[in-house]
């Protein structure tokens, strides 16, 4: 668009009730798909996208057409038949009725910019011929996608074959990246999903950072449960007293930004102390002299000064871990974007698990295995002239993925450069309240000449939006089948339990019936996307109508679960050991070994933001879930009682937040006075504060931590944003840019 893409309301056009009659049910009958029907109620398989776990369970439909619940499935590895509240609330998103349930297309009308109705044909035609001016004027590189959840595997498909490989996520930059940057140079493998964590074999499990219990990864909340049972000792480090922490032997209360120099302390113990394994560190490990020495002056002495965390605690914790190994895990964590020395981080927490011999050993890290299959036939994608990498301009040299943020750089135009990306697609990522530095995305989406939103829920991110497509929920809609690695390999299926609510699509046909418009029909050759699943899972010996039935379906290993005793093994490293000195690190001129650099102190009156999850809300996703939100409605802010009492607050008392550049909450948070959390910081959990009217059950409630988030702090090594560095001060009478909720 030539003209300036306003922030508008998409107000109740395309938001319509989620009730459906027997239509929905009939719809189903005759398909091979009413399973274990009874004269109540028929089943049909599905796995959860509320969050990345993706338990398989089981959706139920009455003979009136009316969806009545989810139920874990009893077969499947990730959830063992037992779902999370996120994954039993998922019925919600069906009947939430501020959903999207018709395309829409920005118009003006009278100087003021508006959504309207329009058909599939007009939408989707609207978007084909953008695409095709700007592959025509700027080539096809020049569009990008953003994308998370299932639905960024046909929109990565369709933007492949469409010519372009700027495909992104936030998860990597904005979560997990620096952990894989850490784990690749150590190990020579990622991390990856789900983590392979031997928590129900464990015996010491160490949270530094990770939230088990609050951010509700299924599987490894039931395994920790199951270990706390079997007499594991947990070791919780956060500056709050988390939910972990209350299950926990020890919790150390450390001064948020200093992990590293505790982390190294440890390290230090283990070796001076001699507690490392010595003949898997001989066996496996590459530079150990080199720590060592590196290590030799970090002690717990010089770790209390600047952690606050007694030597006693350090050298009782380290000697704790050591004694439990090699069923020890120093977990890797998740979300680990925190204060831009992250990758360093995580690799001191690689480090501590090789000097335990906790990878590939029971009670540490197996090795996980997914069942393959294989791709549905279709045309080799044209090669690109330039991709995401000539985004970064020679920084992040360790990045393995897309970063967001040199991609939103390169959407930007300015008087001295041309934007070399023209538009974007985004799926199922509210970027808005995902991205740190909003006035640069607000820059960048301005300079777009195309924005389309693929998504349920009219999110902050479709308010910028040129088309929004209406994506029906998981509950309505077939998808690929579930392969992620685990103990044991294994295949899910997903499929409808009831027709789309309105309009709204699955995210294989819009790709589809985009594709055909830009002239790519090869690479769609089916009519509907049942005919590509039972294709990949005839090649390897099931069919649709088998996995209809079964829901899940166990694949044999192929390798083994574990390192045997002595076994020869090649990392991926450049050594073929696991490199206790990063030899990547050092060919690209990063410090080979972890150092700590001290970070920014809160201003005077300041307390750092620390964020985290709720146990039935995922990211910013599930804030207007009607199921969810009976569970918790708002976020409030943690505040230490000397704080509250400097500042004279109290319980439930409505303050504004300010941080260090001036930026103000749109709306309000109640105060939680508590000793749960370091004088210090406050914490709040994310996902709130909505500004969108359309979300009618989380409009305004809360504080958005993500507006208080405007100075991240990028990792040098792969970009990632970390976001932790921020501050904030009261403000307890209503500012005047504040806005009513």
């Amino acid at each position: 668009m030539a003209t300036r893409r306003d922030f508008i309301k998409i107000s109740a056009l395309g938001i319509g009730g989620a009730t459906l009659g027997a239509g929905a049910f009939n719809l189903l009958k005759g398909s091979g798909a009413e399973l274990a029907t009874t004269a109540a109620f028929a089943r049909y398989p599905t796995y959860c996208e509320v969050c990345f776990w993706k338990c398989a369970g089981w959706s139920y439909v009455d003979e009136q057409g009316k969806l009545l619940k989810v139920e874990g499935h009893a077969d499947d590895p990730h959830c063992s038949g037992r779902l999370c509240p996120r994954g039993t609330g998922g019925i919600g998103m069906y009947y939430d009725e501020d959903r999207l349930t018709t395309p829409l297309i920005r118009v003006e009308e009278n100087g003021r910019q508006a959504f309207r109705k329009a058909s599939w044909d007009e939408a989707l035609g609207m978007v084909a011929d953008k695409m095709k001016a700007i592959a025509g004027s700027h080539g096809p590189e020049s569009m990008a996608l953003f994308n998370h959840g299932s639905s960024g595997h046909y929109f990565t498909h369709l933007l492949k074959a469409y010519g372009s490989s700027n495909v992104v996520a936030p998860s990597y930059a904005q979560c997990r990246g620096p952990r894989e940057a850490g784990w690749i140079a150590t190990f020579g493998t990622s991390v990856g999903t789900p983590e392979p964590t031997d928590i129900r074999d464990t015996r010491c499990l160490v949270l530094i950072g990770s939230h088990l219990g609050e951010n509700m990864h299924n599987g490894q909340v039931q395994e920790m449960s199951d270990a706390i049972d079997n007499g594991a000792d947990i070791i919780t480090v956060d500056p709050r007293y988390s939910t972990a922490a209350s299950k926990s032997r020890y919790w150390l209360p450390i001064k948020p930004a200093t992990d590293l120099a505790l982390l190294l302390a440890w390290i230090h113990v283990i070796i001076y102390e001699e507690l490392y394994d010595k003949d898997y560190v001989e066996r496996y490990t590459y530079g150990l002299d080199r720590l060592k020495q590196h290590v030799r002056r970090m002690t717990p002495e010089w770790a209390y000064g600047i952690t606050t965390i007694r030597p006693e605690a350090i050298r009782e914790t380290a000697r704790l871990m050591a004694s439990a190994a090699p069923a020890t895990i120093v977990h890797p964590g998740r979300h680990v974007t925190w204060y831009g020395d992250d990758s360093q981080r995580s690799r001191a927490i690689a480090i501590l698990n090789a000097l335990l011999g906790s990878w590939g050993r029971r009670g540490g890290f197996y090795f996980p295995e997914s069942a393959s299959l294989p791709e549905f036939p279709s045309p080799e994608y044209p090669k690109p002239k330039w991709s995401w990498k000539d985004t970064l301009d020679g920084r992040y040299p360790l990045a393995s993925m897309g970063v967001t943020n040199t991609v939103i750089e390169a959407s930007i135009a300015s008087p001295e450069k041309e934007a070399r990306i023209k538009g974007w697609i985004v799926t199922g990522t509210n970027l808005p309240l995902a991205i740190p530095d909003k006035a640069q995305l607000e820059r960048a989406m301005q300079s777009l000449g195309l924005l389309v939103v693929i998504d349920t829920m009219p999110m902050e991110i479709t308010g910028y939006a040129d088309i929004v497509l209406p994506e029906c929920t998981y509950l309505e809609r077939y998808d690929e089948v579930r392969t992620s690695p685990y103990r044991e390999p294994s295949l899910a299926l997903r499929m409808p339990a009831i027709a789309p609510t309105g309009d709204s699509k699955p995210a294989w046909w819009i790709a589809k019936q985009l594709g055909e418009k830009l002239g790519l029909s090869e690479y769609f050759a089916y009519k509907d996307y049942t005919e590509v699943l039972d294709w990949q899972l005839r090649q390897v010996g099931s069919s649709l109508e088998e996995m209809q039935r079964a829901g899940v379906k166990m694949i044999p290993r192929k390798t083994p679960l574990y390192l045997k005793e002595g076994e020869a093994f090649q990392f991926g490293t450049n050594t073929g050991k696991i490199e206790l000195y990063a030899t990547e690190f050092e060919k690209y001129g990063f410090d080979p070994l972890p150092n700590y650099v001290a970070h920014p102190e809160p201003p005077k009156n300041y307390y750092r933001l620390n964020y985290g999850r709720a146990p039935m809300h995922t990211f910013s996703r599930t804030a207007n879930n009607p199921n969810l939100t009976d569970l918790m409605d708002e976020n409030k802010l943690w505040v230490n009682p000397k704080v509250a009492k400097i500042w004279g607050l109290e319980n439930d008392q409505e303050i504004w937040l300010k941080n260090q550049d001036g930026i103000v909450s749109n709306f309000p948070i109640k105060v939680r006075i508590t000793e749960r959390i370091r004088w210090d910081s406050v914490y709040m959990v994310h996902g709130f504060g909505h500004s969108r009217k359309e979300l009618t059950r989380s409009y305004g409630k809360g504080a958005c931590d993500a507006e208080m988030i405007t100075r991240p702090m990028t990792d040098p090594i792969m970009g990632g944003t970390g976001m932790r560095g921020n501050f904030v001060t009261f403000l307890l009478e209503k500012p005047e840019k504040a806005v009513e909720s």
